[in-house]
């Protein structure tokens, strides 16, 4: 009996969703040839027994195939077609809100989440006029989860990860050692309330009904705020600590 075998020739041709399927194999598994076969059976689209039927060296063939498409690096996409609706990545990072780039921060290093990050940078076109466009506002529920999207655009996003670096060098202050804890990931509390101690105890003011609001404004805006707040605190401590001596 003969297998029709399709091999993808692009990450353009493998899906987030069919990635990170056989990422949680990956990483419950240690058998290098369950992995083998896995891998053929979810990025060809293949039954697993008709991987089985397979000869040996044709299956290591089509493995290191796939293994060299993942080592590529792709280009930026910043427009693309899925189902028939347009998306478009955000035009300027730096005009993102809070609420986005939190998102974006958690999300982008997590690869079973990594279409929430997605669907952040890319969403539906609304508008556009030769290369420039408008694209509709984020939705934390957005109905379009992305999860179909193409590899090499998933791998060229990650281009994130300098804007976040630029952030963080931006607001050096407030991403460094923080005396007061209040983004000191060496803390269990920080760790585990991470950004939502920050936009509850310092920008919402310990008031909840404030946080949907405050995660709609620019995300310079807000880290420049809580920069302020903390060098504020920081030089009242050291007031009180001087009049104590």
């Amino acid at each position: 009996m003969k297998v029709e075998l399709i091999v993808p020739s692009d990450l353009s041709e493998i899906t987030l969703k069919q990635y990170q399927k056989f990422l949680k194999l990956q990483d419950s598994n240690e058998d290098n040839y369950f992995l083998q076969c896995k891998m053929i059976e979810i990025f060809c689209n293949l039954e697993a027994k008709n991987v089985r039927m397979l000869k040996v060296g044709d299956a290591n063939k089509v493995v290191e195939v796939l293994n060299n498409m993942f080592e590529a690096k792709p280009d930026l996409t910043r427009r693309f077609k899925i189902g028939g609706v347009e998306y478009g990545m955000i035009p300027n990072l730096d005009d993102i809100s809070l609420g986005e780039y939190i998102d974006l921060d958690t999300y982008i290093g997590d690869w079973q989440n990594m279409q929430i990050a997605m669907n952040v940078l890319y969403r539906p076109i609304e508008k556009s006029i030769g290369e420039k466009y408008t694209i509709v506002d984020y939705e934390v529920d957005a109905k379009e989860k992305l999860e179909e999207i193409p590899m090499d655009i998933v791998l060229g996003s990650i281009f994130f990860l300098q804007f976040r670096d630029r952030i963080i060098n931006g607001y050096g202050e407030l991403f460094g050692a923080a005396a007061d804890g209040q983004l000191d990931a060496s803390t269990n509390f920080s760790r585990k309330y991470g950004w939502y101690q920050n936009i509850f105890s310092s920008l919402a003011q310990n008031d909840i009904r404030r946080i949907e609001d405050i995660t709609k404004l620019n995300v310079h805006k807000c880290l420049y705020a809580l920069e302020y707040m903390k060098e504020k605190a920081e030089l009242e401590a050291k007031r009180i600590k001087k009049n104590f001596k």
